[in-house]
């Protein structure tokens, strides 16, 4: 079993580091620059330091505002391949929108990507939501959610018979009609992690049927407790082991105070506030990845960090926050940082640790200089 999936300590990863900005809508000029240099950078540390994916947004427009969030964007594939042949241990997901990618290509794209990295390529399913995109792309977005993921589903299903089938085949479909077809390579080490987020109720059905992590915000942990519980149920009942992730904002500092200033000055007063307000009036109108009785209260989270969940403080108290969401029934988070490659050495030295104290992660490797 490749060893993503079989690791069973709380998983971290990063998130959208292939994206400007990262996951801060802000515009002060110490944002992330997601420049090749420094996503390659920062994947060499965290592979060092034993951290266990890194995971892309595929994005091809930006959400307007003074910086236009998200408008420089790395294409997912590429970027995957590239990391994966310059590191040793790091699984690294492409993100693949279906409609813009024809399952053929994909299935041989990942399959090559996953011989460079010896088993280490992850995919992540998205069904499609964001409309101007679709518009961008010349494509249509459906209206109806069971449209979106019953296109996926086949989708995915044809990924997976050119994985495992040893036999040219046609496939007639619903959407699909493809002749004499087969995948050659194939996955090196079975099939790829499979991550899908997904927030409506057919959404849901998608990603509990075919993914291995089914990735959901942790807006109020409470509330997180027993949604996490019935998203392992409704895997349960169909004979599959779904875990659940979240994606979490870090600022950490050696005082409370001083996070909470500069954390204040980047996702506060320097918020760019019209992209983020462009960026929930989108979630509310074509999406359910966040519950919509609460995207309106949570625009703060939004700034600092793409709705993720806020761990903001001293070491101890990030550790602190990131023990209540394993405690929650999480299974790992995503971080993002406002500057990735700068900020996470310190969490590397003074955060893991105490993760490794609590058992949570295990004990950090040594990281050499050179990762630097």
């Amino acid at each position: 079993m490749r060893a993503f999936l079989a690791n069973d300590h709380f998983k971290l990863g990063t998130f959208s580091t292939n994206c400007s900005s990262g996951m801060t809508v802000t515009k002060v000029d110490e944002r992330w620059d997601n420049s090749w240099d420094n996503n390659l950078r920062l994947a060499k540390m965290l592979d060092a330091a034993g951290v266990d994916f890194m995971l892309p947004i595929a994005r091809w427009i930006g959400y307007g505002g003074e910086t236009n969030f998200h408008h420089n964007v790395l294409e997912t594939m590429t970027w995957a391949t590239a990391l994966l042949a310059s590191t040793d241990r790091l699984t690294v997901f492409a993100t693949m929108h279906t409609a813009a990618n024809h399952p053929v290509v994909v299935a041989k794209q990942l399959a090559t990507a996953d011989q460079v990295g010896k088993g280490r390529i992850g995919l992540n399913i998205v069904a499609g939501w964001n409309r101007p995109e679709y518009e961008a792309l010349g494509l249509t977005l459906p209206d109806d959610h069971e449209t979106r993921y019953g296109y996926a589903q086949e989708w995915f299903d044809v990924v997976q018979k050119l994985w495992t089938s040893e036999e040219i085949f046609d496939w007639e479909g619903k959407y699909f009609n493809l002749k004499q077809i087969l995948g050659a390579p194939r996955p090196v080490d079975g099939r790829p992690p499979i991550l899908n987020a997904a927030g409506s109720a057919q959404g849901r059905d998608f990603a509990t049927d075919n993914a291995d992590f089914l990735f959901t915000p942790a807006i109020d942990l409470e509330r997180s407790v027993s949604e996490v519980q019935e998203l392992k149920d409704q895997a349960a009942a169909k004979g599959r082991k779904v875990g659940v992730l979240t994606f979490s904002h870090i600022c950490c500092r050696p005082t409370e105070k001083e996070a909470r200033e500069v954390h204040h000055w980047y996702a506060q007063d320097n918020a760019d506030w019209e992209a983020v307000d462009n960026l929930i009036n989108l979630q509310f109108a074509n999406a359910q990845s966040f519950p919509h009785d609460l995207l309106a209260l949570i625009r703060d989270r939004f700034a600092a960090g793409h709705g993720g969940f806020p761990l903001v403080g001293t070491p101890e108290q990030v550790a602190d926050g990131i023990e209540s969401l394993a405690k929650a029934g999480f299974a790992g988070t995503t971080m993002s940082f406002l500057d990735y490659a700068e900020e996470f050495p310190y969490f590397r030295d003074e955060v893991m640790p105490i993760l490794a104290e609590k058992g949570l992660r295990p004990a950090p490797d040594a990281v050499p200089a050179a990762a630097e």
